[in-house]
């Protein structure tokens, strides 16, 4: 159970009234999908639909309903002055108070949405994977933190799966299809071998190497020598170059991590499943968190 499952869990468990805020219908420019769910009780929120006036309005909505025992209310907002929004769209929306099948059914589709979100191996626990596997723990991915030395594996703090491999490049063949591989290992033949590995799958999202051109063109060298002249063309190396020379750990990782992250949504947003894996806030937060349209 991911962090984030763990945590509806918890919050559905913890409040016998809660209202179940959906989107059931977006026209235009929205700051989230159909869809996209939130849970409200009387004093906290757990998820988003997008923050600003739509999501504010939405909660007092959903408040009254726990006050006055109503059990199922629809809305239709357009994302305008109206509202003090500027959007441009319109979102419909259903507001339904839980019973048990209900919250039962929420946590079944935060099981299903965890079991669908794509994999970025991160192959290396040294210092920018570690940074690595502390951002990717707050996205919408399965992070797993790889590194044959357990001593680094030790220094993770990250809510992320870790694995101790004598033979990481058995985890990559062992992927599944769409995952991305970074790797950023100690040792540069080991660099060259995973790199190697991820690229021959051919159904990677994002293979990224940790290194210089100059380090790009060395294994484009050995790829060509050693297998059958393996392509580079899909190889990302440097990672994280396009955003900054700065080479603190914790920045190579933000830009890296913004890198793969584009990868793996630029496809899938529109089909991607919209609960918002949020932890619950408190009721003096409400309408804040989010985007703003």
């Amino acid at each position: 159970m991911s962090l984030s499952t763990a945590s509806l869990s918890e919050f559905l468990a913890s409040h016998p009234s809660v209202i179940r805020i959906a989107l059931t219908r977006v026209r235009g420019s929205s700051p989230r999908n159909e869809g996209t769910e939130m849970f409200v009780t009387s004093q906290a929120l757990w998820g988003t639909i997008g923050g600003g006036q739509l999501e504010y309005l939405a909660i007092d909505a959903a408040r009254h309903m726990l006050r006055d025992g109503t059990l199922q209310r629809d809305l239709d907002m357009p994302l305008g002055p109206e509202i003090g929004q500027c959007c441009g769209g319109r979102v419909e929306m259903r507001l339904t108070r839980m019973r048990a099948s209900d919250k039962r059914a929420a946590q079944d589709r935060a099981h299903q949405t965890d079991a669908a979100l794509p994999h970025v191996y991160v192959l290396g626990a040294g210092h920018v994977g570690r940074a690595l596997a502390n951002l990717f723990q707050h996205m919408p991915v399965n992070c797993v933190l790889i590194d044959t030395r357990p001593e680094e594996i030790a220094l993770n703090t990250a809510n992320v799966e870790t694995r101790i491999s004598a033979l990481p490049e058995a985890d990559i063949w062992n992927a599944p299809a769409g995952s991305a591989f970074i790797v950023l290992t100690h040792d540069h033949a080991l660099d060259f071998l995973l790199t190697s590995a991820a690229l021959e799958r051919g159904d990677a999202a994002y293979v990224g190497m940790i290194g210089s051109a100059t380090k790009r063109a060395k294994f484009k060298n050995w790829a060509h020598n050693n297998c059958d002249g393996q392509t580079t063309r899909h190889l990302n190396c440097p990672i994280g170059a396009s955003g900054s020379r700065d080479k603190r750990p914790s920045v190579i990782a933000a830009f890296v991590a913004a890198e793969v992250m584009a990868e793996l949504t630029s496809e899938t947003a529109a089909a991607a499943p919209q609960w918002a894996p949020e932890s619950p806030i408190s009721g003096s937060q409400q309408g804040r968190e989010g985007r703003l349209a």
